[in-house]
């Protein structure tokens, strides 16, 4: 199973979870391999490229299989042709976070307060075209609002200089933020999930206050090369909705913020085109160019 991303982050944790489980149902060992580089497209080539029999997979992931295409067109790979989607195996919220100096309680607020500051307030993210750019982007879109985004190379500085206030807010995973909240260090404004979260049910979404269609959330999924036989995929799929029905593999994907998620491989195909056509509008709105 390729990870597109160094050891311990959030996929590669995923993956391990699950090969340790598939390992288990599948009778035969399930060997996490990270392929760290180009935002996870290193990972997504060699899969592409593999034989197309079911023993290469790859734990993916909204940033490699549909922000990356968004962002460049000319892929080494074609990203619907050449990775067969398996099914889903988490998805994590992320958060609208200001620091607590910032005069806003709420979304409408925080749109109010930009409107009267076009140009001034600043938001972080880990990175130019990263899930959580993209997901600032969006909100600029949505809310009509001109917040100037400055880019970190990780998401620990970006909030670090959010909680000194050397940035005024950040679109950041909802849980490093949730400790940091609870100090008072920052204040979350609202979740970027269609519905509320289990490990914050009080934090309303940011959609429900007055920006519908407003959807920030990561997605974790494992694929198969292009051209698998669809009794393989099938199988396999099976496979991992079994081990996501499992209490203790749900339990250790919870640990990492995600909520375990299931599906078939139709719906998590629908998902990505949904996903890919959602990215590619927002990354031509904001001209963001890929580095």
């Amino acid at each position: 199973m390729l990870v597109g991303f160094p050891p311990g982050g959030t996929n590669d944790l995923m993956a391990r979870i699950v090969a340790q489980k598939l390992s288990e149902t599948l009778g035969q060992p399930v060997v996490v391999e990270n392929r760290p580089g180009a935002s996870g497209v290193i990972a997504a080539e060699a899969l592409a490229r593999a034989a197309p029999d079911g023993y290469t997979l790859m734990l993916g992931s909204t940033g490699t299989n549909t922000i990356a295409p968004a962002l460049s067109p000319k892929l080494p790979y074609d990203p619907v042709r050449d990775l067969a989607p398996v099914g889903l195996v988490g998805i994590a919220s992320s958060a609208l976070v200001v620091n607590a100096g910032v005069p806003a309680a709420n979304v409408a607020e925080l749109v109010a307060l930009a409107k009267t500051r076009p140009g001034k307030l600043t938001y972080a993210s880990s990175g130019s075209g990263t899930t959580l750019h993209l997901g600032g982007e969006l909100f600029k879109l949505l809310a009509g609002v001109d917040i100037v985004h400055v880019p970190y190379k990780g998401n620990a500085q970006a909030l670090n200089d959010v909680v000194g206030g050397q940035v005024d807010l950040i679109f950041s995973a909802l849980p490093p933020v949730l400790p940091l909240a609870k100090a008072g260090k920052v204040r979350i404004l609202g979740v970027g999930m269609p519905q509320r979260v289990r490990a914050a049910p009080e934090l309303p979404t940011i959609a429900e206050q007055g920006l519908p269609g407003y959807e920030m959330w990561t997605w974790y999924g494992v694929f198969a090369t292009g051209g698998t036989p669809a009794e393989i995929i099938e199988r396999l799929s099976r496979e991992l909705r079994a081990a996501l029905a499992d209490a203790k593999v749900r339990e250790q994907i919870e640990a990492q913020g995600a909520e375990p998620s299931a599906s078939a491989p139709a719906e998590f195909r629908a998902l990505i085109a949904a996903e890919i056509e959602k990215w590619t509008r927002i990354v031509k709105s904001a001209g963001i160019k890929a580095e």
